[in-house]
């Protein structure tokens, strides 16, 4: 083992015991060998190479390394998934990996060393560098095994098929295009218009696909996605995002140490449930600045508890809203097909059920608690009552 190593691996040691001095001390004689770049960054590639292995995905990783730690440690870790995926031939690559590293804008943009191209790039000491990429290193030892919902960099091959159920990006810009429109506006008439427009567009090709499945020599798979839930108040916000799946056919499977959500369905509806949860999300946040700061008559914050029954009455009469209007849309695509949509729909659903338990045979599940204002809860509806849905209405 060279020295180096030996450094990384006492470093290691430092922070499971949390003795910071001797994480410092180990830091600080890495920081200055010759050798520190190449073996440290060797050593985050190992360990992102194993995780890959384990069934996790770029975007996981990142948002765990900003979670347990900060955004730079979710940069430096875009920075070196980038690195790491350049060993494997890009069709070896699942579309989805692809996608999720533009998202990040994960680019091994630097030439020569990282650590010398990251601290200059921060401005900062050598030091500092070599200490927090040490830290991410040990945010990633150890991580437990996830669910696979695809094959890793290496595995993956291009399916052959004779019909392609994956939304097109000019139906996606589309849809985004409209979204970020319904944010935007301070007319409820005008987002109500641009989000109906952009659920027309999903509905359609959801219900396409569906009749596309159904057919001899359909079989789309359903799919999995993971989505971010992050503090504050997740619990109300995980309720959200469980409406919404579920009023577009997919399950949602909570994982609260980690901070994700895993959501199972079909392409076409894991990619609206993405989009309509965040827009929903971007539309709550702006009505709880808009309710202004809340406190008792004691003068005491009574903050947290409006905001939470409030995101919790926006959920449910969310999902109230979202029931509603997907029956009245397999309706209305039912008539005007001809046909009874509901026998194809139920058997997707029973297709995701069965993925669930496949993936997911030892569920537990657990009650929500949260706290009550009834001005929360009344205001929360109210704002939920006014938001732009992409709803499978008309």
């Amino acid at each position: 083992m060279s020295k180096a190593n030996e450094l990384i691996g006492t470093a290691m040691e430092a922070l499971t015991r949390e003795d910071q001095a001797a994480f410092d001390s180990a830091a600080a004689f890495l920081a200055d060998r010759d050798d520190a770049d190449r073996v440290l960054v060797e050593a985050v590639t190992r360990a992102i190479s194993g995780l890959w292995r384990n069934g996790w995905q770029p975007a996981d990783v990142v948002r765990i390394a900003a979670r347990r730690l900060t955004d730079w440690h979710g940069r430096v870790a875009a920075d070196l998934i980038a690195w790491e995926l350049r060993a494997y031939a890009p069709a070896t690559v699942d579309e989805r990996w692809r996608d999720q590293l533009a998202g990040l804008e994960a680019t091994v943009w630097w030439k020569g060393g990282y650590l010398a191209a990251r601290q200059a790039r921060d401005g900062a000491l050598r030091l500092v560098t070599v200490s927090g990429v040490l830290e991410l290193l040990g945010s990633l030892t150890g991580l437990p095994r996830l669910e696979s919902l695809g094959p890793p960099p290496g595995a993956a091959r291009r399916p052959v098929r004779a019909r392609s159920h994956t939304v097109s990006e000019k139906t996606l810009a589309r849809v985004r295009a409209l979204l970020a429109k319904a944010e935007s506006t301070t007319y409820e008439a005008e987002a109500q218009t641009f989000t109906s427009a952009a659920q027309s567009l999903m509905a359609k090709y959801s219900i396409d696909a569906a009749m596309l499945d159904a057919q001899p020599g359909g079989g789309e798979a359903p799919a999995g996605i993971r989505v971010g839930v992050d503090a504050p108040y997740e619990q109300p916000k995980l309720v959200l995002l469980n409406l919404v799946a579920e009023a577009n056919r997919c399950r949602v499977i909570w994982s609260q140490e980690l901070g994700f959500a895993t959501v199972l369905g079909f392409g076409a509806d894991l990619s609206w449930v993405e989009m309509l949860f965040t827009s929903l999300l971007v539309q709550a946040q702006t009505a709880l600045v808009n309710s202004g700061t809340k406190k008792h008559g004691t003068g005491r914050s009574r903050n947290k508890t409006f905001r939470q029954s409030f995101l919790s009455a926006f959920a449910s009469r969310i999902g109230e809203r979202l029931a509603e209007a997907t029956a009245d849309a397999v309706a209305q695509e039912s008539a005007s097909r001809g046909t009874d949509l509901v026998p194809v729909l139920a058997a997707r659903e029973q297709e995701v059920e069965q993925a669930v338990e496949r993936l997911f045979p030892n569920l537990v599940s657990h009650r929500m608690r949260t706290a009550w204002d009834r001005e929360g809860w009344a205001a929360g509806r109210t704002a939920a009552d006014q938001a732009s849905l992409g709803t499978r209405d008309r």
